[in-house]
């Protein structure tokens, strides 16, 4: 029997989790949420990855560590001098800690607003839509609803010849939590996390190696996009080796050895810490019982329609541990959409529109095709690109770099897809998602009014571009 009956239960507390459970509690719906990440202090800690040891506490150390980088390689431009500048890393770290602390908090703040009832214990959907929930000390208790949301994210994806053992392999939680700034970092993956965690430490003083097994950098995003990145980073110091197959690491007491091949051969390298971001994959062990009818597919994912419904009667399935990217937001808007068709509502989620952001310097985002997609699927495109070199407000930052770069339809001038790289790009990509939610062509954008001096310009100039009509350069 069960203890507790609800309207929707939702297992996991990530951004899709409880972003769905309080979009749920708001239209009427009894709503709980189990999740059993627990955070610094031994207690529960709601937000999942994201909040815990991803987006937030990276983003936070990105920031604690461009204001250490600029003190010797921005603030000369500007006249001004700093002498014996050093970072204390326990505070350093600390900051970090209190943010993280204060959004897992508001979170519970949400929740007792929202009367969603929250219980700590790791979720197992059983069959009839009841949820086993096993505490920290192993007690066990079972509540029911008539719709189950399974949100239950994902994990650091586990190298056999690296295995994390939190010390000198670590995954990107470890990384967060450097006692020191280790001389040498090897990183595995030239992807988000290694980039944004690379980046981190590269500023503080470590010297920094990235391995990257394809051939290509950044092979998801624009290749002018990613050349462009990819220059900057190296100039930067970031020592990044493409088609680098790493084949073994072994701690030893001077440090983790790589063994790897490259188009040159075997090669050999000694760091300190190595940070293994090769991607992540869903986490659904535990998840399911045996009997409840959810599928996995071969890389185990949660099957769902394009609902997110998962085929079995009041069970659905959203974030990282269903298809489409592994993206925060992404998790977010369809845990709001699926609250949404649960109340009988019009949710809504376009996977075609995500935008996809890395917070490294310079910034790059995107949303839509690339060049290279639109080519192998035979669209016509035409194409609009701007340097930020040539916006005042980017020159006045002593932020030049980059570009943006808009890709419409030869036929219609619908957007298709927009790449940028550059300062503050973060925040320029949400003007182009509008955009293309709304069928918007290159036009439109070029036709808008953009404020004066602003990093926006860029995106103007670009949309100018597409038709060749750019003022701000030639055409």
């Amino acid at each position: 029997m069960s203890d507790q009956q609800f309207d929707v239960i939702v297992i996991g507390a990530g951004p899709a989790g409880y972003v769905a459970a309080i979009r749920a509690a708001q239209l009427g719906l009894k709503t709980a949420c189990v999740d059993d990440f627990t955070g610094k202090d031994g207690k529960q800690a709601l937000g999942g990855t994201c909040l815990n040891v991803g987006c937030i506490p990276s983003k936070a150390l990105l920031d604690s560590s461009r204001q250490f980088w600029n003190i010797s390689h921005n603030f000369p431009v500007h006249g001004i001098s700093v002498e014996g500048a050093k970072v204390d890393l326990g505070t350093f770290i600390g900051r970090k800690d209190k943010i993280v602390k204060q959004f897992t908090g508001g979170i519970g703040q949400l929740f007792k607003a929202n009367k969603v009832t929250a219980f700590y214990g790791k979720g197992k959907l059983l069959k009839g839509n009841s949820v086993e929930i096993t505490g920290k000390d192993g007690a066990k208790q079972t509540i029911s609803a008539t719709n189950v949301i399974l949100a239950s994210g994902s994990v650091p994806i586990e190298l056999p010849f690296a295995k994390f053992d939190g010390k000198a392999i670590v995954d990107n939680a470890g990384a967060l939590d450097f006692t020191e700034v280790p001389k040498r970092l090897g990183v595995i993956g030239a992807g988000v996390i290694g980039l944004e965690l690379g980046s981190v430490w590269k500023r503080m003083g470590s010297d920094v190696t990235v391995l990257e097994a394809l051939p290509d950098f950044l092979g998801a995003a624009d290749a002018d996009v990613a050349k462009i990145a990819l220059k900057e980073f190296t100039k930067q110091g970031l020592a990044i080796k493409l088609g680098a197959k790493v084949s073994k690491a072994e701690v030893k007491k001077d440090g983790v050895h790589l063994t790897y091949t490259d188009k040159d051969g075997e090669q050999k390298l000694v760091v300190d810490k190595l940070l293994v971001a090769v991607g992540r994959r869903a986490y659904t062990d535990g998840l399911l019982a045996g009997d409840t009818g959810v599928k996995l597919d071969e890389r185990g994912r949660i099957v769902v329609d394009e609902h997110n419904h998962t085929g079995v009667d009041g069970v659905w399935a959203i974030g990282d541990a269903v298809r489409g990217p592994m993206l925060a937001h992404k998790g977010s808007e369809e845990g709001v959409a699926v609250a949404e068709w649960i109340a009988g509502k019009a949710g809504h989620i376009n996977l075609d529109t995500v935008p996809w952001v890395i917070y490294t310097e310079p910034e790059i985002a995107w949303a839509g095709k690339t060049e290279k997609q639109l080519k192998d699927e035979g669209v016509p495109y035409k194409v609009g690109t701007f340097p930020f070199a040539a916006i005042g407000r980017a020159v006045a930052m002593n932020e030049a770099i980059g570009q943006v770069k808009m890709l419409a339809h030869a036929e219609t001038d619908r957007i298709l897809g927009v790449h940028m790289v550059g300062p503050g790009v973060s925040e320029l990509i949400a003007e182009c998602v509008v955009a293309m939610e709304f069928k918007g062509s290159s036009e439109d954008l070029a036709r808008i009014v953009h404020a004066h001096p602003t990093l926006s310009e860029a995106v103007h100039e670009a949309a100018l571009s597409v038709d060749k009509r750019a003022i701000h350069k030639g055409n």
